[in-house]
């Protein structure tokens, strides 16, 4: 897939939006140097484009319930592209699995999950394990404390020729 080509008030505006979703037409153009109609516009070229996915709040899960936050490995039976889809399909519809990264090295998936406590986590686990869906291994690591999860990303840094 081509990058997309973006200019530097591009960025700005993606930036922002990164820090403030709820920011308003004006703020947002005043902030990017831009009147707010080009502003706007660009703001709509970028989310047709699909460069903005959504917008959404953080939540401080853990203010409103005791949650447990665990990372699991897992490497799979086999190694089909249909083994890979049918893990896949399955890990989609999970409430409670908020994240899945197909991984390069020893493992194939790794999954963040947030479950009510450990129990609820191996409940969980052990349904999956249940339904067959060609778990061979998995390891679990649970999250004693969360030093750094960021949600801003750095978009302008990771542009080949920015910064």
């Amino acid at each position: 897939m081509a990058a997309a080509k973006l200019d530097p008030i591009d960025l700005r505006i993606l930036d922002a939006i990164q820090r403030d979703g709820r920011i308003t037409k004006l703020a947002l153009a005043e902030k990017v140097g831009l009147s707010p109609t080009p502003c706007w516009m660009r703001l709509r070229k970028l989310e047709k484009a699909g460069i903005v996915s959504g917008y959404h709040a953080a939540i401080a899960m853990r203010m409103i319930a005791p949650v447990a936050t665990v990372l699991m490995e897992v490497t799979l039976a086999s190694h089909r592209q249909a083994d890979f889809d049918r893990f896949e399909r399955v890990i989609r519809d999970i409430p409670e699995i908020v994240a899945c990264w197909s991984v390069g090295g020893g493992v194939d998936y790794v999954l963040k999950v947030m479950a009510r406590d450990i129990d609820a986590y191996q409940r969980l686990v052990d349904s999956l394990l249940e339904r067959e869906i060609g778990i061979d291994r998995y390891f679990t690591y649970i999250v004693t404390k969360t030093v750094k999860e960021e949600t801003v990303l750095p978009v302008a840094d990771l542009l080949p020729g920015q910064a």
